[in-house]
């Protein structure tokens, strides 16, 4: 087993799940508070990296809606429930990388800004439960994605680990935990001068071979 912890963001990093998600708060908005209007993939896909209480005061900012808070937690947990059977996209060689890494020796592990049963949906339509050893998701302890990211790397013994995401904001927590930040250039969002850049996931097992040393 290496010595270094692999930590991957989710959206955006791994999967793409805009559009499933989106059908599955329509389907909430048509039956809770019909006439509010409907989300596209590409409203989900701008506010990816936000906690759902972020999401929820971003999308209707500037729209009244009665029983905002029920709605939107409506919305939280009838998603999870939708992903477990409508999986996301998965970007290309996304099983091929991951075995790739783990025949290497490295363990990974998933850290998101999620809802209470996100990563499990995920990891049960993409069929991809065995590839991580562990995870960690902000409703579940309600810590900073930074602190999300150290305590999975404490509770499974790592005093070295990478973590790979997509945006600023995954960097700026992987600062906080004080790790090495690989982004994952072909999801949501930008970073500033980051310790290794992938342009898929294909290209991983080299750029951290090369941070790792």
């Amino acid at each position: 087993m290496k010595d270094t912890l692999l930590i991957f963001d989710l959206d955006g990093t791994l999967w793409d799940s805009t559009g499933p998600v989106a059908e599955a708060w329509n389907e909430v908005f048509q039956r809770e508070c019909p006439g509010l209007p409907l989300l596209t993939k590409e409203d989900i896909h701008s506010v990816m990296g936000m906690t759902m209480k972020e999401i929820g005061q971003t999308l209707y900012a500037d729209i009244s809606i009665p029983r905002r808070d029920e709605i939107f937690d409506i919305c939280c947990v009838y998603e999870v429930e939708y992903l477990h059977s409508h999986c996301g996209t998965l970007y290309p060689d996304f099983r091929s990388t991951m075995e790739a890494l783990r025949a290497e020796g490295y363990d990974l592990a998933i850290v998101s800004n999620c809802q209470r049963g996100y990563v499990d949906a995920f990891l049960a339509s993409s069929g991809a439960a065995d590839l991580f050893i562990d995870y960690e998701e902000w409703e579940r302890t309600g810590l900073t994605k930074g602190e999300n990211i150290r305590l999975v790397m404490d509770r499974n013994n790592y005093s070295k680990g990478i973590y790979i995401g997509d945006t600023r904001k995954d960097q700026e927590a992987t600062i906080q935990a004080g790790l090495p930040f690989i982004h994952a250039a072909y999801g949501f969002g930008k970073a500033e001068n980051p310790d290794g850049v992938i342009n898929a996931l294909s290209e991983l097992p080299s750029v951290i071979s090369q941070l790792a040393k």
